[in-house]
């Protein structure tokens, strides 16, 4: 029985006042850009999945995250589980951490951002 990644989702982003730099997003634009952001490490958030597959074949649950946006670089920082959501094994949800750590985004912006991102990884038979 092979299981797969059926739904990566981003469920939300809250984004807070607080610093200076170069640009100036509306709350909808920051949350746009942030997510771009975390899409480009989509494929090791999959692999996060695909790895943890072995072995454990009907592996699912959800994974939140939570972190901050800093205002003069952009860095995204203190990415941490938010564990009173996640329902994935640990291994998963600190290697979906790992994967995101580090990402920036650019240009930065004048508020720091406070975000929390869902991946919801779900396990399906394949098609016979």
């Amino acid at each position: 029985m092979t299981k797969s990644l059926t739904k990566l989702g981003v469920v939300a982003l809250l984004v807070s006042a607080v610093g200076c730099s170069v640009m100036v997003r509306s709350p909808e634009k920051y949350r746009e850009d942030t997510r771009a952001v975390i899409e480009t490490r989509r494929p090791d958030i999959e692999a996060c999945y695909t790895n943890g597959l072995k072995g454990k074949q009907d592996m699912a649950g959800r994974v939140s995250v939570m972190f901050s946006v800093q205002p003069e670089t952009g860095l995204i920082t203190d990415v941490r589980v938010d564990e009173a959501q996640t329902t994935a094994p640990e291994p998963l949800a600190q290697c979906v951490v790992d994967s995101i750590n580090g990402l920036q985004l650019t240009p930065p912006d004048e508020k720091e951002g406070q975000a929390t991102f869902y991946f919801d990884f779900v396990a399906q038979p394949a098609a016979g």
